[in-house]
């Protein structure tokens, strides 16, 4: 398995943005330090006070000329607010400039503030995800192309560079939806997958779905599944189960408010169930969350939990969120993040 740590450059309450940016600099040193596989970039906009990653490519590429040894991912790039001939310009420049340690993680996003800032229409952001994930594939991997859309329309294009893996950096794609897990499926595609919606039944559900439709497809190898999940080790329980609990739950709260709010907004549809999420969400407690949506405990707590989420869920990756809802501490998630690499993760190894 491959294990990663998910960083939003989360701004703490009452530090600076310059402060945010260090502290995530710092997170990323220490990860390669401590030989964690990767770190993967969220991609945040309009979120004063929470997120200072409004650029993650621009951050990648940053991080792959501070690191030698650390793959980079974007977790995700939200294809349908850029152009796609530009994200495929920069993304194909972080893999050369890190010499093939990029990885390329895209999705939607379920929130619609980020499209309203924009003023793209959230109701075209599925069709525009897949024809900007269609022009990106074709940049890549031809030397000239053109395409005529539903959106955009290109003539003759050379996008340069070309990326430095070949065909082009690995995909992933964050899947949310359940009519989603069978289409990535059949297009062989790995995915990232969370807790922080939906329970483990349902999602192991959806990633049976994705994983027939892989199989179905007559794609080779075993299907990908990466899991983000909030995790948080410490050396005693007490300090586990009590350290994380506010920033956690924080973010769990949060979450069931923009899906209250979205869910009546053009572009929601009915079967993403984002009202029953929220009363899931708003109802949810700390006992609940410990059994279902996170991590937590010490390191051998950890193994045993990650281990159940390995089997329920067929997964190949763990992309831990070390400080989901920007309260801990720095030096909890440093402590955290040490003991994660250092008595978790080669018991997967």
């Amino acid at each position: 398995m491959e294990f990663g740590s998910f960083m939003e450059f989360s701004c703490r309450p009452d530090t600076s943005e310059a402060q945010a940016f260090k502290e995530a600099f710092d997170h990323v040193a220490l990860a390669e330090e401590l030989g964690l596989d990767g770190v993967w970039l969220a991609e945040a906009h309009f979120s004063p006070g929470r997120s200072v990653l409004a650029s993650p490519l621009i951050l990648a590429s940053t991080i792959a000329a501070r690191t030698s040894r650390l793959k980079v991912g974007t977790a995700v790039v939200v294809l349908p607010l850029g152009n796609p001939l530009r994200i495929a310009e920069e993304a194909a420049t972080v893999d050369q400039i890190s010499q093939g340690r990029f990885k390329f993680g895209v999705g939607r996003s379920g929130i619609q503030s980020a499209y309203e800032g924009y003023n793209i229409p959230y109701a075209e952001s599925r069709d525009r995800f897949w024809e900007y994930l269609d022009i990106i594939r074709q940049a890549w991997t031809t030397e000239s192309f053109s395409y005529q859309g539903q959106f955009l329309s290109y003539s003759n294009v050379c996008v340069v560079p070309k990326p430095y893996q070949s065909p082009h950096p690995p995909l992933r794609i964050a899947t949310t939806t359940a009519d989603t897990f069978p289409r990535v499926g059949s297009m062989g595609i790995p995915i990232f997958i969370g807790l922080r919606v939906a329970g483990m039944p349902e999602v192991a559900a959806q990633v049976h779905s994705f994983r027939k439709a892989w199989r179905d497809a007559g794609h080779e190898g075993t299907p990908d599944v990466s899991l983000r999940v909030p995790v948080y080790v410490a050396p005693t329980k007490t300090e586990a189960l009590s350290d994380p609990e506010e920033s956690f739950m924080r973010q769990f709260q949060r979450l069931g408010t923009r899906l209250a709010e979205s869910a009546t907004k053009e572009g929601a549809q009915a079967g993403e169930g984002r009202v029953e999420h929220s009363e899931e969400l708003s109802g949810l407690t700390w006992e609940q969350a410990l059994r279902e949506k996170v991590a937590v405990g010490t390191p051998e707590m950890v193994v045993e939990r990650l281990q159940e989420m390995k089997e329920t869920l067929g997964l190949s990756g763990v992309v831990a969120e070390l400080n989901a809802g920007e309260l801990i501490p720095p030096e909890g998630i440093a402590r955290s993040l040490r003991l994660f690499c250092e008595r978790v993760i080669p018991a997967f190894k």
